[in-house]
């Protein structure tokens, strides 16, 4: 649908007026980070308003939701900045320390010493060096690689930014060649992007979402809590309005995405406090994300190496069975090769689907290694 004309301001106007706006914001990060990098303390909100000249000309409340807005941002984009207590009687403070916000020099080690660089600007000498060997080296360039391949353009954009700064340092780096793999699914550059800006401005979202029968598709309206990569996919976590939970949507079964524009401003609801989208993923194991089915799979555990508690502290106790665990399992491929991975030493007892994919991929890995010695 073409969009309808805004009266009285033509679209290149609109246009230089956007890139006004992002530009003045910029100018304002880049102010409030010089205000904190100077300073060997933490400093309050008044300390640091006489350092950003965008800040003297507001006041209120719309003057701290900006430095709230702004500092906010910053972190998403992975500057530590440090709100902290300090002073008699305490106040609010904000701390950015340069050990935590540059990256310390790089070098290549040969034979077990660090090749030798001289030590350009000047305000960085007290950051140590880090020495690389060679074949650390390759490894985070083959990271980099893989990385472009996830399919995400922010987080390729991240590594080509990481890639180039490796070779400011360390002149004659190329990137490791041969990692053709594709870890992960593609995921459409528009949904990203709306779903990001969804969660962080924090608007009511809905979309179609295909559940793992084909032709089945549902209408989802949901309140966007973040988006994490896990088992190789990206996932929305978010408040199912229509159901009332907290439940995780994987990206590549979204379509039509919506993202509510009433009230661009303010946000249509809060985050509770006591969420950590770190801590929640951190819980969600990849066999038991998405809306599919859920089957009851039960698992025999053998020995008491680490890795094996570790692994049974995820399920259930199975009643008379102490080496015996119970897990929900939505997704049986990835439970399959995650109970490979321990050698022998987890066999899966039942339903028959988790069985055949078992069987299925220890006899693919063991054609893989047929006729080596």
């Amino acid at each position: 649908m073409p969009k309808r004309p805004t009266r009285g301001r033509p679209a290149s106007r609109r246009g230089s007026r956007e890139a006004a706006t992002s530009d003045a914001k910029l100018q304002r990060w880049i102010d409030l980070l010089a205000a904190l990098l100077s300073r060997a303390f933490p400093a309050s909100f008044e300390e640091l308003r006489r350092d950003v000249p965008a800040y003297a000309g507001s006041d209120g409340p719309a003057l701290m939701r900006m430095f709230e807005r702004d500092k906010d941002e910053l972190r998403v984009f992975g500057v530590p900045i440090e709100t902290v207590a300090f002073g008699d009687p305490q106040v609010l403070g904000y701390r950015l320390r340069p050990r935590d916000f540059y990256l310390p020099f790089l070098a290549v080690a040969t034979s077990g010493r660090a090749a030798t660089r001289p030590m350009p600007q000047p305000g960085y000498r007290s950051l140590p060096l880090l020495a690389f060997e060679p074949d650390e080296l390759a490894a985070v360039a083959e990271a980099a690689v893989r990385v472009r391949q996830l399919g995400d353009p922010l987080l390729a954009a991240d590594a080509e930014r990481a890639m180039r700064t490796l070779t400011f340092d360390l002149p004659g780096i190329d990137g490791v060649r041969g990692a053709e793999r594709v870890v992960a699914e593609r995921v459409d550059e528009r949904t990203f992007a709306l779903l990001a800006r969804a969660v962080f401005d924090r608007k009511t979202t809905t979309f179609d979402y295909a559940a793992p029968a084909p032709g089945v598709t549902g209408r989802r309206d949901v309140e966007p809590y973040g988006l994490a990569f896990l088992g190789s996919h990206w996932y929305l976590v978010a408040r199912d309005r229509g159901r009332g939970q907290l439940r995780t949507f994987r990206l590549g079964r979204m379509s039509g995405v919506i993202v509510n524009r009433a009230r661009a401003q303010s946000a249509d609801y809060e985050i509770p406090p006591s969420f950590s989208l770190e801590q929640h993923a951190r819980t969600r194991s990849a066999w038991s994300l998405g809306d599919g089915a859920v089957l009851d799979a039960v698992v025999d555990f053998i020995g008491s190496s680490g890795a094996v508690r570790a692994a049974m502290k995820l399920g259930a106790p199975v009643s008379g069975s102490p080496g015996r665990r119970r897990f929900e399992v939505r997704r049986v491929e990835t439970f399959a090769r995650w109970l490979l991975a321990f050698g022998g030493n987890a066999l899966p007892i039942e339903p028959p689907e988790l069985l055949s994919a078992f069987d299925r991929l220890a006899r693919a890995t063991l054609g893989v290694y047929e006729g080596r010695p």
